[in-house]
């Protein structure tokens, strides 16, 4: 892709990501340039979805963002190679891991809560002694 307009990404996002997702009636963020860009001005618009920015600092809307954050840092820091070129290989990874691990939160695992089931894992054995089982030991 040579390049892309903010209203096409805005299109495509709620096309791939959003349609498998359903759409927010809101969407909370900090006050980040990225936020503030065209492309989630346009995003927003299209379905009319409201953006509400958070106050600074507080704590009940950093906390989960804050945590998942860390949880894909950890991940990232054991399996992208040092010269960081290869982590938007690797990220997807880490999210499949991330949502098929158990939660504290709800105590069930994320996959379980967006599809109502459990992934299947019937070809896919983790050892402990490996950098996902002692990602998978840490999350759990």
């Amino acid at each position: 892709m040579s390049s892309i307009t903010s209203l096409d990404l805005a299109h495509s996002f709620i096309k791939n990501i959003f349609s498998t997702h359903c759409l927010p009636s809101c969407i909370v963020s900090d006050r980040g340039s990225l936020f503030v860009s065209y492309f989630w001005t346009n995003l927003c618009r299209q379905p009319k979805i409201s953006r509400d920015l958070s106050t600074a600092y507080h704590p009940e809307t950093y906390g989960q963002t804050e945590r998942v954050n860390q949880i894909l840092e950890q991940y990232l820091w054991m399996y992208v190679s040092y010269h960081q070129d290869d982590w938007n290989t690797s990220f997807p990874l880490g999210d499949f891991a991330y949502n098929n691990s158990d939660h504290s939160s709800t105590k069930q695992l994320p996959f379980f809560t967006v599809y109502g089931r459990n992934p299947q894992f019937d070809s896919v054995h983790i050892t402990q002694d490996t950098p996902a089982g002692k990602l998978s030991t840490k999350i759990q």
